[in-house]
């Protein structure tokens, strides 16, 4: 029988690229996994917290799948204009080209797990983000980078509709 070799990592809890958000996300990324740390190329992974009253924007991908697992906090996630209860214990699914956005809408910070295959969510949170030391305060509110746009064409995240 041949020998096989496993390829396993470890993160600690306070390890990991960690990043501030801007608005309307606030809260932080902290990313755990990803090529660059890992042997596997195939997704990526990490956490996010999401303050009372701040929301992941309506987006869609054309290229990735993103699954999300709910750990802490209440909310609601749209998928397709279809609202569902986010609470702990959810797992939730976007599949590419689905329209969707999370909102925390309880009264602590809303938790997520979120795996994305392939990996390039680390790449818009890096663009996007400030780098975040574990434990200090949140910073100030802070706008999105003028050239969000240009980073979601690049990472091939899909813009939600115009509204009528």
């Amino acid at each position: 029988m041949p020998e096989y070799k496993t390829a396993s990592v470890v993160i600690g809890p306070d390890e990991g690229t960690s990043l501030w958000q801007p608005v309307p996300s606030r809260g932080y990324v902290t990313t755990k996994l990803t090529p660059a740390n890992m042997p596997f190329d195939t997704f990526s992974s990490g956490i996010q917290v999401l303050p009372p009253g701040c929301e992941v924007r309506q987006h869609a991908h054309a290229r990735n799948h993103e699954l999300i697992f709910v750990y802490e906090g209440r909310g609601i996630c749209v998928i397709d204009d279809v609202t569902h209860k986010a609470e702990p214990g959810t797992t939730i699914l976007f599949g590419r080209y689905s329209q969707h956005r999370l909102e925390n809408t309880g009264t602590t910070d809303m938790k997520l797990f979120w795996v994305f295959f392939p990996p390039g969510l680390e790449d818009w949170m890096q663009a996007i983000g400030k780098p975040r030391t574990v434990g200090e305060p949140m910073p100030e509110a802070f706008p999105r980078p003028d050239n969000v746009m240009d980073v979601m064409k690049r990472l091939q995240f899909i813009a939600p509709p115009p509204k009528l």
